[in-house]
């Protein structure tokens, strides 16, 4: 076999490893962005008891936290939450394992993907 022949096989299983996982990453990217957005939704529904009894709608920033962290680890992959001025921030790093660019030496691809949500309580009207 001559060097053309190596090198041009090489470069077809780079380009099938591209084309093959570079589409489970896109997939997959997806789905963590998916994950954090709902995780999030669930975190903005926290609402602190106390304060809704006293006539104000506030979010448990704990329970934020804790209700979107509980969410993103129930749907697969270990989430980091936040709340700031009352927005929950869900962010979630992962790494999915390739099928063919192992044979080239890339064992996994990371994943990544935050979202935010906030609350939105009343009744809202459009201007006629």
């Amino acid at each position: 076999m001559s060097a053309f022949v190596v090198l041009l096989l090489v470069a077809v299983f780079v380009l099938l490893g591209l084309v093959v996982d570079g589409g489970a990453a896109v997939t997959a990217q997806q789905a963590a962005y998916d994950e954090a957005e709902q995780a999030a939704r669930a975190g903005a529904g926290a609402l602190s008891v106390g304060a809704l009894r006293s006539g104000s709608v506030q979010l448990d920033q704990n329970q934020a936290v804790a209700t979107a962290q509980d969410f993103t680890v129930a749907a697969g992959h270990k989430g980091i939450a936040s709340v700031a001025g009352g927005v929950v921030h869900v962010q979630i790093t992962y790494r999915i394992p390739t099928q063919i660019l192992g044979i080239v030496g890339i064992g996994t691809l990371p994943v990544s993907a935050s979202a935010s949500a906030v609350d939105v309580h009343g009744v809202t009207e459009a201007d006629p």
